[in-house]
């Protein structure tokens, strides 16, 4: 799924084909249909600048989207994969973008203007599995990964002609394209959904073992905090500020996570709370007593408290796959959002009416 501003979406209907959606006044009517993939398509975005929309399918190939009037045209990106393309991000400056794929490699791509074309070098030998997710650091430079490997990995991405030293950059020029930066191997199970905070001065990443991991200092001496969930694994993580994030996945209910003045993170609540019904079956209170048992021998003593029981019957009726920040102008607080699942619904989210939003 991609945004650029709502009313204006872009997502996948399951099929070969990307539909962009508008709203009119009280409902949604279909725009366009961007048909040139062979097979699924995996990964959508859409850049807020320069109003491109870059998509990568499991046929191997992605596609620049560029709109001429009424009409988007594609351009054929040349990614030198021999696997399925699975993810795809823009870079901040939005002259580059990022493919992970099942090739166990990562395709860093930018436009030649001498050829008009756009092109890629790869990433390669360093995971030993599909990479499901990718993420840019604020810098445009480095880039950090996820894979079915458990393996949260950092890379240089510096390209010469096409990156410059920048107040953000800092030491980061100083790295080769390519080159692995940190390797973080937290997790014993996938991984999934990394993200940067704002700043790029904590990392974030999911594990298919119901953990989430803030990392900070990435680059210097990381020094990680490994979060137990009471209930299923997460699919992806988005910073709506430098000490709150918002975690999606097999609980179908976005969930709250937020740092101390300590910078300790822990779990809040589920951001679509709904009232639940009280049980008075004894079967029902045996089963609530375990999983209270169970959500106490899961997270130890890393907590005084007990997450609730899940609620059910919200927005989303299956796994959230994807959440994507809607912001406006130079925004660097994400007060809006949007999520799409399994369940083919795409939700936006007003963070306003519902929490306080910790700067």
């Amino acid at each position: 799924m991609g945004c650029r501003l709502v009313p204006v979406i872009a997502f996948c209907p399951n099929t070969t084909e990307v539909h962009i959606y508008k709203f009119f006044t009280d409902k949604w009517e279909k725009l366009h249909v961007l048909a040139k993939h062979d097979q699924i398509v995996s990964g959508i975005d859409w850049s807020r600048s320069s109003n491109k929309i870059v998509t990568v399918s499991h046929d191997r190939n992605s596609y620049v989207w560029t709109q001429e009037g009424q009409d988007w045209v594609p351009t054929l990106v040349i990614l030198k994969l021999n696997r399925a393309a699975l993810c795809v991000q823009w870079s901040p400056k939005e002259n580059k973008f990022a493919v992970g794929s099942g090739a166990k490699s990562v395709s860093i791509c930018y436009y030649e203007q001498e050829n008009n074309w756009w092109i890629s070098k790869v990433i390669r030998k360093k995971h030993e599995s599909s990479v499901t997710s990718v993420a840019w650091h604020p810098n445009n430079i480095h880039l950090a990964t996820t894979s079915t490997d458990g393996k949260c990995r950092v890379f240089s991405t510096i390209i010469k002609g096409v990156d410059t030293r920048g107040p953000q950059a800092g030491a980061s020029v100083d790295w080769k394209f390519g080159e692995q930066i940190a390797q973080l191997d937290l997790s014993p199970t996938w991984a999934f959904g990394v993200r940067w905070s704002p700043s790029g001065k904590t990392l974030a990443y999911a594990g298919h073992s119901s953990m989430i991991y803030f990392v900070d200092d990435v680059e210097g001496s990381p020094a990680a905090q490994n979060l137990a969930l009471r209930d299923l694994p997460l699919r992806d993580i988005l910073f709506v500020s430098e000490k709150m994030a918002i975690g999606v996945g097999f609980d179908c209910n976005p969930l709250i996570f937020a740092a101390d003045e300590t910078g300790l993170w822990s779990f809040v609540r589920y951001l679509d709370e709904r009232k639940v019904t009280p049980s008075t079956s004894k079967a029902s209170q045996l089963s609530e007593a375990l999983g209270k048992l169970y959500g106490q021998s899961r997270q130890g003593s890393s907590s005084d408290t007990v997450e609730p029981s899940k609620p059910r019957g919200g927005a989303h009726e299956n796994c959230i796959t994807c959440i994507v920040p809607l912001r406006k102008g130079s925004e660097s607080i994400v007060k809006r959002f949007s999520t799409s699942g399994l369940d083919g619904k795409i939700v936006v989210w007003d963070l306003e009416n519902h929490i306080t939003i910790s700067k």
